[in-house]
């Protein structure tokens, strides 16, 4: 895709072309790239808005869920006026109007073993804003198969967790490495174990950041490692992990 550098277009990302890191050269990266969130919730919402300003040429979104009152607390891009509508419907639909620039390529389904490698295969991020395992792994298992750069997310009560992979490298381990059996998703519940709604627009943002800095080449500490994050005591650490013999990702 071609875009060009009108008064208008420049203004509006004038702050971000400012910085070294980014320039004319890094915006013109930031519009050719394709991005995937798979779950526009409490993660997906504050990707999908921050990428949208950013500029980023090609936004695909896939969930099959419809917005409900208990969302809106944190899920920052719907309001109550939204209630029963598709939020891959309402999303695209109020981003538009941030950003005309922006494709919108919309999957309203869920996503599963026989739908998930025609979704993502012409993507080049993977965002990951679901909340159950299942899902990510899932998109751990075929970004991994497809060579993709996959950003995963997790948050429950005042935690927040972030990994990220280049599986574009081979000596990257996969979540399947972290994660010795498969934990339940009774962690991610909301509804059972409750969650501090700026919690879902911290972590999405940090999300949108790792997303950016892998487009202009920045380089990446998260790789292979997670970000454990713990708003209550305001704990912040990085664990390193390896691949996992017998693992998915060592073969």
């Amino acid at each position: 895709m071609k875009i060009k550098f009108t008064k208008k277009i420049l203004e509006r990302y004038s702050r971000q072309i400012v910085l070294k890191d980014v320039g004319i050269s890094g915006q013109k990266e930031i519009y050719n790239s394709k991005i995937l969130i798979v779950g526009v919730g409490g993660l997906g919402c504050p990707v999908a808005d921050y990428l949208t300003r950013a500029g980023v040429g090609l936004l695909g979104i896939a969930d099959h869920d419809k917005i409900n009152l208990s969302n809106i607390h944190r899920q920052a891009v719907y309001s109550s006026d939204d209630v029963g509508k598709f939020k891959v419907d309402i999303i695209k639909k109020k981003l538009k109007k941030v950003n005309q620039s922006t494709k919108f390529k919309i999957f309203k389904t869920k996503v599963n073993n026989q739908n998930i490698e025609n979704i993502i295969k012409n993507f080049d991020i993977i965002v990951d804003g679901s909340d159950n395992f299942k899902t990510k792994f899932l998109l751990n298992k075929f970004s991994l198969k497809l060579k993709k750069i996959l950003i995963v997310g997790a948050i429950s009560k005042f935690d927040g967790h972030i990994f990220s992979f280049d599986f574009k490298n081979k000596k990257t381990p996969c979540l399947k490495c972290f994660y010795q059996t498969d934990p339940s998703d009774e962690v991610l519940n909301c509804e059972t174990e409750g969650i501090i709604g700026p919690l879902a627009g911290v972590i999405g943002n940090i999300q949108s950041i790792q997303v950016l800095k892998n487009i202009l080449k920045i380089k990446d500490d998260l790789n292979g490692k997670i970000l454990i994050m713990n708003f209550k005591s305001l704990n912040f650490r990085k664990v390193t992990f390896n691949k996992k013999k017998n693992c998915i990702c060592s073969s």
